[in-house]
């Protein structure tokens, strides 16, 4: 039988780490340790691929990884919650920066990105204050399902440069496409093979055995 845990009272009500940390047992230390050993293996590289999607200098994503989770550790709720960036942010980030600063080096963006996300996070509190979660209510699943489709395409071409060795221009999603097409004899052999084992090793490991973290070993295999 599950048991719950009592309502936090005080300034554990606000701050929850102290709610929880003074009951923390020596003997899950060695467990919470290759959690997140294995979560930082996922997520460091993961958050510099998306800095990368939305323009940024790939540095950015450490800090995109690290400062949310610092501060979740100590106002979250959900212990086991990864908090970081993820594919659809960051199109949107480079999305609308584009729109603003246009094609510039990736050290233009930071201030407006920045700025970008204190606005957003400023208007996160307010809806959250005013409860206005019942808005997600109104987004239907079609849309919600053909919008992550076609973020799915836009990632996945933009891609495709960093995954064959080439050298693209930014640009439209089939002006990127045919480009590639026509560098098709400049593919970079190497970084084309780093590619293809690390995708061999996400789809064919897990099916030999769940108990081998597939995502940790192609990071390994990667550096």
């Amino acid at each position: 039988m599950l048991q719950t845990e009592n309502a936090p009272t005080g300034l554990a009500k606000y701050v929850p780490i102290l709610g929880w940390l003074p009951r923390y047992q020596p003997a899950w230390l060695r467990f919470d340790l290759v959690a997140g050993l294995t979560a930082a293996a996922v997520v460091i590289p993961q958050a510099m691929a998306y800095a990368a999607i939305a323009g940024l200098p790939v540095q950015v994503g450490l800090y995109a990884a690290l400062v949310p989770m610092s501060i979740y550790v100590l106002l979250g709720t959900s212990r086991p919650l990864s908090v970081s960036s993820t594919s659809t942010l960051s199109m949107l980030v480079a999305s609308e920066l584009a729109l603003v600063v246009g094609q510039a080096e990736a050290e233009a963006y930071i201030v407006p990105a920045a700025t970008l996300a204190l606005l957003v996070g400023v208007f996160l509190l307010l809806a959250s204050f005013l409860r206005l979660g019942f808005l997600a209510n109104f987004i239907s699943l079609p849309v919600l399902t053909g919008f992550k489709a076609g973020i799915g395409v836009v990632i996945f071409v933009g891609q495709l440069g960093k995954v064959l060795g080439l050298s693209l221009e930014k640009g439209p999603t089939f002006q990127t496409l045919l480009s590639v097409l026509d560098n098709l004899g400049q593919i970079h052999g190497p970084t084309f093979a780093l590619a293809l084992v690390t995708l061999a090793v996400l789809l064919v490991l897990p099916r030999l055995s769940k108990r081998i973290p597939a995502a940790l070993v192609a990071v390994a295999l990667g550096i």
